[in-house]
């Protein structure tokens, strides 16, 4: 009776490592498909979109097919950096002009700081493009602020934008990026909102 219960607990004990590992694996394909996209997404049509690092054809690209007069850039100037020149150089062959927005995605952003993104989401010339390097945990801050502050989207609505959604998978105390909803509970409380 023993043994039967034991070999019943075993095959239970695979499935569920057979269950765990499958999902896994579909989110790592699900996460590696959005940057090979591009991870570009519409938060209001015509006004403002998100994405991972933008290259040079794709900063064309998103110029003729949305009409982007504005890039955000939340990696903040660099330089030195290959992508950096190149994001320049594009935006400027399409017309376009680039905001530097140093952030990091392990660190909670103020209220000062965010006084002075939400003047830069509101007065930028749209379209506006938002990006850090994947899309997914400063650009969901960023698009969820936008949102809720300057689009009157609601709250819960407006939170999916940092979501696994858009790549954003951060879990408390094993991940730096859980910063990111660290900042999002804090201003809630600062915006007065309910949380």
């Amino acid at each position: 009776m023993a043994s039967a219960n034991l070999l019943r607990v075993k095959r239970v004990l695979k499935r569920l490592a057979f269950i765990t590992a499958a999902l896994g694996a579909s989110l790592a394909l699900y996460l590696a498909g959005l940057q090979w996209t591009g991870n570009f997404h519409t938060l209001v049509a015509g006004e403002v979109y998100r994405s991972a690092q933008p290259g040079p054809e794709a900063i064309a690209a998103y110029s003729k097919a949305y009409g982007i007069r504005t890039i955000l850039n939340l990696r903040g100037e660099k330089t030195d950096e290959r992508w950096y020149r190149d994001e320049v150089a594009a935006a400027a062959q399409n017309g376009i002009r680039l905001i530097n927005f140093p952030m990091s995605a392990s660190t909670e952003i103020d209220r000062k700081e965010t006084d002075a993104l939400m003047a830069i989401l509101r007065d930028a010339p749209k379209p506006l493009l938002i990006h850090c390097r994947a899309g997914a945990d400063r650009t969901g801050l960023v698009s969820t602020i936008y949102l809720q502050q300057i689009a009157g989207v609601d709250e819960e609505t407006a939170e999916w934008q940092l979501s696994p959604l858009y790549g954003h998978v951060a879990l408390p105390y094993l991940s730096g990026t859980f910063a990111m909803d660290e900042a999002w509970e804090a201003l809630e409380k600062s915006f007065g909102l309910s949380s």
